[in-house]
């Protein structure tokens, strides 16, 4: 098969790769480089965990010192985004460790409250943007930190697996802990709206608040807003914080500390004037002072804000635009945009078999609603075996699930731009051992099917609405339907990649039968239309789009079009 499309910059990823093993082999022009690459994510990682305290410049001289120090201790170049973030929240915890259980004087706790208006002045946020950015300094040190982290997932930078690792916790108790963390954060959000509003009460409450944001106050705000009437009303759509994300711009690294960073604590005027005898590259230096740090690894967090760029390094920056309510596309055809760069798996380990299809899924058009599928090949069935059980729920990237066997997979799709609207990165196929086939589709409906009017929160197609934004597909990506039914005849990994868009998969080990009958449920049943038969018994059956016999580091990789 031919026409294999792939999303990533092979060559230059290659070259990050060759440039960390560089920099461990004592290369310093390639520890410059990974210094320009990486400070403007330890940067806005450390800023936001901080809320801006005089102490970020410490914590992330800090982390980058160790960084490098240990930097020869790294065994693998594609784990040195997480390698690097762990260090810089031990750096945070540590410096928590350190302070003392008194209260910040108030010069200090002047410095954190101003710098969520810094970052408001500084990226020009207007709206509900400038609401989270305000929002944040009245969450508790422990929750910012881990907001940090959060922010960083939902920009498709970090795995789930990755956030609880760097936080020093259980996967299990790090979705408890985002969860709390997000229902504070719109806590906050709230008492950010009520204190611009024109309540009178609350105006008598606040008459004593020294107008710094503290635990105590915090509570008898959200205390009043339950119980106002005035405050308590929402007179606007409250847009979710991740949705908020999109286009809110870094905020640059200071000046000042990039080159006191480079020159062993020298002020920046001291440190340009040194910086030749010290041998720093004029080429760090030329990137780190700019206006704006429009390259980053990969893309990352803001001191205030949120993600905005999704490149890899060396190839240019992409801002991802809002989705504005409104101005959504049209809810038929779904629309379709290249999807975020993705980072480049490492080597795959590939068995040497012969191909065994002829057919690779393509975006196809639907059939008519009312027309009946054609009869559905049965295959021989001995059963599947599931490491995720009867049911296999797939809520996060990086959650995955070995299916064994021979006999049928329903994977079922949720998708949510409700809560993240955007590019959606499709769940991959790898290590395949055997034969996978894309033997029908069922549940009722395409997933672009119009399902609504947006009164069900938001909701026109089962892709989103102009108020809530829709979830993109990658061009050339089949449309899914709400269940999807494939053949497996051996091993294979089923991996959820989330990055951009929400979305989930529920994968039960099914059966021809259960296939058979979701694919003839059809309008005089209340669906919106039959299902449809793709298998035609033999080896040019179809085999699904992202599937390879290769393991590679990151699932996300792995082409469209399938080689198999």
């Amino acid at each position: 098969m031919t026409g294999e499309r792939t999303y990533v910059d092979e060559g230059a990823v290659r070259q990050w790769r060759s440039t960390i093993a560089a920099a461990q082999a004592g290369d310093r022009q390639a520890l410059d480089e990974l210094v320009e690459g990486w400070l403007p994510l330890v940067y806005n990682v450390v800023g936001r965990a901080l809320n801006g305290h005089a102490d970020v410049d410490d914590v992330v001289q800090e982390t980058m010192l160790r960084a490098v120090d240990n930097l020869g201790s790294l065994r693998d170049p594609d784990s040195f985004r997480s390698w690097l973030v762990a260090i810089a929240m031990r750096q945070i915890r540590d410096r928590a460790r350190r302070r003392q259980p008194a209260r910040l004087d108030e010069s200090a706790a002047q410095e954190a409250t101003d710098s969520a208006e810094l970052t408001v002045l500084r990226l020009q946020l207007e709206g509900q943007r400038r609401e989270v950015a305000q929002a944040v300094r009245w969450l508790d040190d422990e929750d910012r930190q881990l907001l940090s982290l959060w922010w960083l997932e939902v920009a498709g930078e970090l795995t789930r697996r990755e956030l609880a690792a760097a936080a020093g916790i259980s996967r299990q108790h790090a979705a408890v802990r985002v969860q709390r963390v997000k229902e504070r954060l719109e806590t906050a959000r709230g008492i950010v709206r009520a204190l611009d509003g024109a309540c009178p009460d609350l105006r008598e409450l606040t008459a004593r608040w020294t107008g710094r944001p503290d635990s105590v106050w915090r509570k008898r705000l959200a205390r009043h807003i339950r119980g106002c009437g005035y405050c308590g009303g929402t007179r606007e759509l409250v847009v979710p914080a991740e949705r908020l994300l999109v286009g809110i711009a870094l905020v640059p690294v200071p000046v000042g500390f990039t080159l006191s960073l480079a020159l062993g604590g020298k002020t920046a005027a001291a440190a340009v004037a040194t910086a030749k005898s010290v041998g720093w590259s004029a080429k760090v230096m030329a990137a780190l002072t700019q206006p704006a740090v429009a390259v980053t690894a990969g893309a990352t967090m803001v001191a205030g804000g949120a993600y905005v760029v999704t490149q890899t390094p060396h190839t240019p920056p992409r801002a991802t635009a809002p989705t504005t309510p409104g101005a959504a596309p049209s809810p038929s055809p779904t629309p379709r945009l290249s999807p975020p760069a993705l980072p480049s798996p490492s080597p795959s380990v590939t068995r040497k078999v012969e191909p065994y299809g002829t057919v690779v899924d393509t975006a196809d058009r639907a059939p008519a609603p009312g027309t009946p599928p054609r009869a559905l090949p049965r295959r021989p069935e001995s059963g599947i075996t599931s490491t995720g059980g009867r049911q296999a729920v797939m809520q996060h990237r990086g959650d995955s699930v070995t299916l064994s066997g021979e006999g049928y997979v329903l994977v079922r799709w949720q998708i949510s731009p409700h809560s993240r609207p955007g590019a959606l990165v499709m769940p991959t196929w790898t290590g395949l051992r055997g034969k996978l086939f894309h033997v029908a589709s069922g549940g009722g409906r395409r997933m672009d099917d119009v399902v609504g009017d947006g009164s069900d929160r938001g909701y026109v197609t089962g892709m989103g609405g102009p108020g809530i934004g829709y979830a993109v597909l990658p061009d050339g990506t089949q449309q899914m339907w709400q269940n999807e039914y494939f053949y497996l005849d051996g091993t294979v990994v089923l991996t959820q990649n989330e990055r951009g868009c929400d979305y989930g998969l529920t994968v039960f080990p099914s059966t021809w039968a259960e296939a058979n009958e979701d694919v003839r449920y059809g309008p005089a049943q209340g669906a919106v239309r039959y299902g449809l038969v793709r298998d035609d018994g033999e080896d040019t059956a179809p085999v699904p789009q992202y599937v390879t016999r290769g393991t590679p580091a990151d699932p996300a990789t792995v082409p469209q079009r399938s080689r198999v």
